[in-house]
Order: structure tokens, then C-alpha cells, then sequence
């Protein structure tokens, strides 16, 4: 079987045939690191600045009771206290759904960016019974893959406190003198001392999951290497395909003409019936032609190409309908001309070849 194919013998980078197959499966280069970070940048965002906007209208709803004391201890002992509950949680909503919005926005985002789209696969979908296995659950508990995301876990969980306690430390002498400080300066310095933390621990956690996201790539790529037992089989198959036979042919035709012009500037002769046909001979007995070969031939926009090309290189061009017709029907691109068209070749031939001579 393929997939019990031994690593070091999967040399062969994946065809776009078996990316294809992976990625309708739902199996892709993917980071979890990627939609965290971009979920906690979404909700930080609205933190960092919305947070003001949503502070003052909060404040408004709460201000009757922060202003009123007395009323507000009035309606709790009157029992009406779930007004109370309920002007909190009106004032609350409108931010808790903000951060749960950028939240789920910046992880679909960061999904379907990595995919490069959004793939429905019915096979991520089917149940799995090895899932349900306690002895495969066991093992992929305390499976390499595992261990290494915990140790990736906590390097990245020990780097952000140090990070943190980087930003705190200067501020150290503030906390001190807090009890002293006026409520309207604690809270610029709270507010402060918080954007830094997040913008810090996010530079952090944003390097780290473009990090993870290329080693997921690499890791992706290798796991799809092939053998080169299985490239060939893919190939074959490949070339099954009517649109992939199709676009293979077109890329041959293409190379071959180009092929086929890069002759003509060494063509003895280009016989040509204006209007259609051209066909490109060469005759170099000095060069082992025992008799003319045709390097290149067309019609209509491919014979004007032939001419154009002949023109640009001094190639002797000579008009002769018969000829280019019989030529073009009769022998195809790096072939010995039929022996019928000998003499009237010949003549065609000798004629540039004694206007050769008399330069």
C-alpha cells in the first residue's frame, strides 16, 4: 500500500493531482496558532478601541443608580432588584457581543485563510471508530504530536509571562502608591499598563503562529511526498483525464511551434503560396542533407509567421503554389521531402542557391 510506503522512500515533492484529492478531504497545512492569535487580535481590538465607547454607554445606564444610592438600595428592598440585573446586562450586551463577533470572525478568518477557502468535506464528517477506541485515544494522549504541542504550550505560556512581567516591571514603583492615587489616575494607568500588556504578548503569539504555520507547511509537504512508484501511477491516471489530455496537448503544440520557428532562420528556402501556405526547407549538403528536410511549415497566420521570421533572418523566400501546397500535404516538420518532389525542389533550390553565389 501506498500509505505503508517507507518515509525515506517518498523522495517526490505531491502532485497537484494528490493535493487536490488531500485538500477535498479536508486535509491541509493548517495552524491552529493562526485562528487563536487572529480571535485574541478580534477581540483585543474591540478592547483596545472600542473599549471607551462602550465604558461611557454603560456608564449612562448605570449612572440613575451611581448617582442615587438611596434609590437604588429602595428598589432592592422593594424586591424590584432584577431591574437592576436587567439595566446591567442591556448596558453589557452590546460589548459582550462585540468581542464574541471579532472573536469568531478573526477564527473562521484565519481558518478559511489558511485553507484558501471554505471546504466542505463529508469525510471529516463520517464517523470514525478508531476515534472511539480507548487504546488509540490512549495512544494519541500520549503520542509524539501530543507531547510536542504541550512542550510547544508551555515555552509559548512561559514566554508571555516573561514578557509581561518585561512590561510590568517598570511600573513597579506606581503599584506601590496606588492606595494614594486618585481613582481618576488609576484608571489611565490601568488602561495604559493594559494595551501594552496585550500589544506585547500579541506581537509575541502573532510571530509564533507565522512560525507554526510554516513548520505546519513543511510538515504537510513531507507527509505528502510520494514514491516514485506512486508519481508514475498518478501520472498515469493524470493523463486519463480528458481536460488534463487536452491542456497537455495544447502545451505540446505550443513547444513545437516554437520549436519549429526557431528553424526557420536556418531554412535554405521558404516555398510559399502567398495566401496560405509556407513551407520552410533546408538543404545543407556541406551539413549531411542528402536530400531537402522541412524545419517548419503553417497556413494562413502560422505560414505569415513563417514569412515574417524568414524576412527578419534574410531567408530567400520564392513563390511557388504548387509546390507549397504539394509540400504541406505531403511531409511533416523535420522530414526528408518526397522523392516526386525532387526536381521540382531542386529547382526551386538551385535557383537560391546561384543568387547565393552571385553575393
Amino acid at each position: 500500500m501506498a500509505e505503508d510506503s517507507d518515509p525515506d522512500s517518498k523522495t517526490e515533492d505531491a502532485t497537484p493531482r494528490k493535493l487536490e484529492e488531500a485538500r477535498r478531504k479536508g486535509d491541509v497545512a493548517k495552524s491552529p496558532d493562526v485562528a487563536q492569535t487572529l480571535s485574541l487580535m478580534g477581540a483585543s481590538a474591540v478592547v483596545i478601541f472600542g473599549g471607551g465607547y462602550f465604558a461611557s454607554q454603560m456608564a449612562d445606564s448605570f449612572m440613575p443608580f451611581i448617582a442615587s444610592p438611596h434609590a437604588m438600595l429602595g428598589v432592592l428592598e422593594s424586591g424590584s432588584g432584577a431591574q437592576i440585573g436587567i439595566t446591567a446586562m442591556w448596558s453589557v450586551a452590546p460589548f459582550l457581543g462585540a468581542v464574541m463577533l471579532a472573536t469568531i470572525l478573526g477564527g473562521v478568518g484565519g481558518n478559511v485563510g489558511q485553507m484558501g477557502g471554505l471546504i466542505f468535506s463529508p469525510d471529516k464528517l463520517a464517523p470514525k471508530w478508531d476515534k472511539v477506541s480507548p487504546m488509540a485515544g490512549f495512544k494519541r494522549l500520549f503520542g509524539p504530536d501530543n507531547f510536542m504541542h504541550f512542550g510547544q504550550t508551555l515555552a509559548k505560556l512561559i514566554a508571555v509571562g516573561v514578557i509581561c512581567w518585561m512590561v510590568l516591571k517598570p511600573h513597579m514603583r506606581e503599584f506601590e502608591n496606588l492606595a494614594a492615587m486618585s481613582p481618576l489616575a488609576i484608571l489611565p494607568l490601568t488602561r495604559d499598563l493594559a494595551v501594552a500588556l496585550l500589544a506585547s504578548a500579541l506581537v509575541f503569539m502573532g510571530a509564533a503562529a507565522g512560525a507554526d504555520f510554516i513548520w505546519q507547511k513543511l510538515r504537510f509537504a513531507k507527509k505528502m511526498r510520494m514514491t516514485k512508484e506512486e508519481l508514475k501511477e498518478d501520472y498515469k491516471q493524470t493523463e486519463g483525464d480528458p481536460h488534463v489530455k487536452a491542456k497537455l496537448k495544447q502545451i505540446r503544440m505550443q513547444k513545437s511551434r516554437q520549436r519549429m520557428m526557431a528553424n526557420v532562420p536556418k531554412a535554405t528556402v521558404i516555398v510559399t503560396n502567398p495566401t496560405h501556405y509556407s513551407v520552410a526547407l533546408r538543404y545543407e549538403p556541406d551539413q549531411g542533407d542528402a536530400a531537402p528536410v522541412c524545419v517548419a511549415k503553417g497556413v494562413d497566420a502560422l505560414a505569415l509567421r513563417i514569412r515574417e521570421v524568414a524576412k527578419e533572418h534574410k531567408v530567400p523566400i520564392v513563390e511557388n503554389v504548387p509546390l507549397a501546397r504539394a509540400l504541406y500535404a505531403a511531409v511533416d516538420v523535420d522530414e526528408t521531402i518526397p522523392r516526386e518532389h525532387f526536381e521540382a525542389a531542386a529547382k526551386v533550390i538551385g535557383f537560391v542557391m546561384q543568387k547565393r553565389k552571385k553575393r
